[in-house]
């Protein structure tokens, strides 16, 4: 019944993603200003710097297998490591108010330090290169998730909790069966914020002390004042943005279906 609707919704903003990029077009070629240069220009150089491969390796050149995939291959294992360490984290301080009490003021210190501020920190104590670009990474996308877990799991039905007691329901179970269902909204709230926020911090920590990837990329865009490759980079993070989060957006459909299931049925 609601594919009708979706299918007009997505006519919509497919039409008005379209207008857009023509309207674009059409001013940048008007104006001719070497900052601002046409869709067509940067699409070129996109292709030209990392799409002009084999279809047999996802059309990835030498250039894309060099410095894009260590890119994403940093910025999803930071993104992994820090929501692994949030989750956990999260509910343990959710759930025991003595850790809560402990913990909190160093939480909301150390989330009030802005990560790039780090980056000079992590050159002195880390070898240079990936590990300095994933513990910038963990450290600017653990919050998010972390925050959202601390208040998912504080916040579980208090019954639910009582009833899973009174019939001796042993802790783990607890845990994987009640808490951690009840706080999956608010946890996966936290992914989708933390994912987009990782794309980012793979940027800046590769502005540092990197040999390779799209940020290190950009950042010589820069130097050499390659404005096509500048506005390449910046409509590359924003596509994939929208590829993760649809990604993401159907695992948790997946995941939290049984709500919608519950919701339908009340």
């Amino acid at each position: 019944m609601n594919r009708a609707p979706a299918a007009i919704r997505l006519t919509i903003q497919l039409g008005a993603i379209v207008a857009a990029v023509a309207i674009w077009q059409l001013w940048t070629a008007a104006a001719k200003d070497p900052y601002f240069p046409e869709p067509s220009s940067i699409i070129s150089s996109l292709h030209r710097q990392w799409f002009s491969g084999p279809a047999g390796h996802l059309w990835l050149n030498a250039d894309g297998t060099g410095n894009l995939l260590p890119s994403l291959g940093r910025m999803l294992g930071g993104w992994a490591a820090a929501s692994l360490i949030g989750i956990a984290a999260g509910v343990a301080i959710g759930r025991l108010p003595v850790l809560a009490e402990l913990s909190e003021p160093i939480v909301h210190f150390a989330r009030a330090v802005p990560p790039a501020i780090l980056v000079p920190a992590f050159l002195v104590m880390l070898p240079v290169g990936t590990p300095v670009e994933l513990a910038t990474i963990v450290f600017g996308v653990l919050w998010p998730v972390l925050l959202n877990s601390i208040d998912g799991a504080r916040h579980v039905h208090r019954g639910h909790i009582e009833s899973a007691r009174a019939f001796r329901v042993p802790a783990f179970q607890r845990l994987t069966r009640i808490i951690l269902p009840s706080a999956a909204p608010k946890i996966f709230a936290g992914l989708r914020v933390a994912l987009a926020l990782a794309l980012t911090m793979m940027i800046i920590s590769e502005f540092v002390g990197s040999t390779d990837g799209i940020g290190q990329e950009e950042n010589t865009a820069w130097t050499t004042f390659d404005v096509p490759v500048i506005w390449a980079v910046i409509i590359l993070i924003g596509l994939l943005g929208i590829a993760f989060n649809a990604v993401l957006s159907l695992v948790e459909h997946r995941v939290l279906a049984w709500q919608q299931g519950v919701r339908s049925t009340a």
